[in-house]
């Protein structure tokens, strides 16, 4: 099979430019993703000292867009059609027009910057499987990779509100007002309302009778180690893992072995419960392996 051919070209990261295969990434590739084209010629040392960075971040980024190298000495008249004057240049193609490049051989991180105008967020991917998830009811599945996108973004926006939304849907109410409220005052929409009325509601359902009166007796008693157990257990299900799981930690450094290990045992089950992946539940293992070895 020619390696120039359709199959092998979708799936390629670098190939050579040529004017037997232009036509093809203009008119294919181009409008699926960036073409970026590296002039170049064999007696340009800047050029040998760009190429091994442009090379390195195609790889990086897996097809995200195509690297097209461009050896002018073998595609004169190639090279003269784009009006290239200058060696190395770089021009970067989408839909088949041009929309941004440079000259000369800039270091990786001004190469990069140059890019990353016109590639997919690195967090985007995350975003796109965790919803497929969370459609197919893998609510906790989905969990850590909305978390890597909203850590990823630096807390952006539309990452923030996904991550609340499942939050509250998953009962993590602590966790979920800890992020609605990194939500600056200009970012907080419609959705952003919605979200905030229905943790108000399920903050103030999970205040329940029985939740209020181990309170009250906790207060009377703090050292009391039952009481603690059953208001953990209280508040994980009203939403409240963090404030849960401390209490039981308090109560198992009393005690490693309280109430014949049903503590440690529910303990367990709480951080089993958070999912694989979840800094909550890293945070509390960590704990619990300290307390125990």
């Amino acid at each position: 099979m020619d390696p120039m051919d359709t199959p092998s070209l979708a799936s390629a990261n670098i190939i050579e430019l040529t004017s037997a295969n232009i036509q093809q990434v203009m008119l294919e590739e181009s409008p699926k993703r960036p073409v970026v084209i590296d002039f170049w010629a064999d007696w340009c040392a800047p050029c040998k000292a760009l190429m091994p960075v442009l090379e390195k971040l195609a790889n990086e980024y897996n097809g995200q867009f195509l690297l097209a190298k461009l050896d002018t000495e073998a595609e004169p008249q190639l090279s003269a059609q784009f009006g290239v004057r200058n060696l190395p240049t770089v021009a970067i193609f989408k839909d088949g027009q041009p929309v941004d490049g440079f000259a000369g051989a800039l270091p990786e991180s001004e190469v990069r910057q140059i890019l990353s105008k016109h590639l997919p967020n690195p967090w985007d991917a995350l975003m796109e499987q965790a919803m497929a998830m969370i459609g197919e009811g893998d609510e906790l599945g989905a969990l850590p990779l909305l978390q890597s996108a909203y850590e990823q973004s630096e807390q952006g926006v539309e990452e923030s509100l996904a991550l609340a939304e499942l939050l509250l849907r998953l009962k993590r109410l602590e966790d979920a007002e800890k992020v609605l409220q990194g939500i600056v005052f200009k970012d907080q929409d419609e959705r952003y309302q919605a979200l905030r009325s229905q943790l108000d509601l399920a903050q103030q359902a999970s205040e329940t009778p029985e939740i209020l009166e181990l309170q009250k007796q906790l207060a009377a008693n703090p050292e009391d180690l039952a009481t603690k157990h059953n208001l953990a257990v209280q508040l994980n299900q009203a939403g409240k893992q963090k404030d849960a799981l401390e209490l039981l930690f308090e109560v198992l450094r009393k005690d490693r072995n309280f109430n014949d290990g049903d503590s440690r045992k529910t303990f367990v089950e709480m951080i089993q419960a958070l999912g694989v992946g979840d800094p909550l539940a890293a945070e509390y293992q960590r704990k619990l392996y300290t307390l125990l070895y």
